[in-house]
């Protein structure tokens, strides 16, 4: 609470939650709620742990060069990892896994840390596919629904960002003995010699948590897991629709779920406070959803995605009696465990 990065992010919230909300007349706002048939969250949930359950078996893949682990133990921790994404700021619940992953499994932090950027990056790249197929909209979006930026700029910039990072990652776990070479040049001449032993071993263990790139059959399985993972939280955006009873396509829930999870990489109040809302809202805006409408469904998917995972990783984790200001003290301190 009292570093600055957080109240930044609470003014970035805020900034966007007045975008989504301007000009919404309240009245309109609390009868669309108030008439929606909340039955259809149940379904639209039940796919999404569907779909959390595949994010569980994916890092399982991921993680099997090092030490094989079977998915239903990977489920807890994923869902663990989510929770904190969801309640701490800088989507700390990525750092939590993989501490709870050592305590559970003695899986190095590092090598950990490895395959969930490469989780991100692999989800960013769907996400960017999301937005490409449903290029001819953009323009839709950008004209007609009042929402700032240039999408169709931010998504070409997004994907060169993503890509050249998956090239990175590619040829890093491809030539793990030259990257190692590469950088201990840089860390024997940049680094002071007490800190160089940590952040070598720190490489040498990241390193490790690429191996499974070094198989193209491994990429296009992590490739096509992501397309899974997200087609089964779109089919959530679905359901959810038929509780506010108005009808898009769902290449344009698609468009929707790839713009508001790229927002989301923005700073934000931890939850992703404004971020999810003001370019969902944005999204419906452009395809002739009335603002109460609009408002009404995404807010209310905004809760449908954060509450269940959040109570469940909540759950996990009072399960596991672990504090999570003692785990980042005590297991993440050291870079190179």
């Amino acid at each position: 609470m009292k570093k600055w990065q957080f109240w930044v992010g609470v003014l970035i919230s805020v900034f966007f939650v007045w975008i989504s909300l301007r000009g919404l007349r309240l009245g309109e706002f609390w009868t669309v709620v108030k008439g929606a048939n909340y039955w259809w969250i149940i379904p639209g949930v039940a796919v999404y742990f569907v779909g959390v359950w595949v994010r569980a078996w994916r890092w399982h893949y991921l993680l099997k060069p090092i030490k094989v682990i079977p998915t239903r133990t990977m489920f807890p921790i994923t869902t663990i990892g989510y929770m904190g994404n969801n309640i701490y700021p800088a989507r700390a619940g990525e750092v939590l896994r993989a501490v709870i992953l050592k305590r559970r499994e003695g899986v190095p932090v590092s090598a950990s840390l490895a395959t969930i950027i490469v989780e991100r990056i692999f989800d960013g790249v769907v996400m960017l596919a999301f937005i490409f197929i449903n290029l001819p909209e953009l323009a839709r979006l950008t004209s007609a629904s009042g929402f700032v930026g240039n999408i169709q700029q931010v998504a070409i910039y997004g994907t060169v960002a993503f890509m050249v990072a998956l090239l990175v990652f590619l040829l890093a776990a491809m030539f793990p003995v030259v990257t190692a070479r590469v950088g201990q040049w840089f860390i024997d001449r940049l680094l002071p010699a007490r800190f160089r032993p940590g952040i070598t071993g720190f490489m040498h263990k990241f390193l490790d948590g690429l191996a499974s790139l070094r198989s193209p059959v491994n990429i296009l399985m992590v490739f096509v897991t992501s397309v899974i993972i997200w087609l089964f939280e779109t089919l959530k955006y679905w359901f959810v629709m038929h509780a506010f009873g108005f009808t898009v396509s769902f290449f344009a829930l698609m468009l929707m779920n790839g713009i508001v999870n790229l927002a989301t990489t923005i700073p934000s109040a931890p939850g992703y406070i404004g971020t999810f809302d003001a370019p969902g809202i944005a999204v419906l805006a452009a395809y002739g959803v009335d603002q109460a409408t609009a408002a009404g469904y995404t807010l209310t998917l905004h809760a449908a995605l954060w509450v269940p995972i959040t109570l469940l990783g909540a759950y996990f984790l009072t399960r596991e009696g672990i504090k999570w200001s003692d785990a980042l003290r005590s297991e993440v301190g050291e870079p190179g465990k």
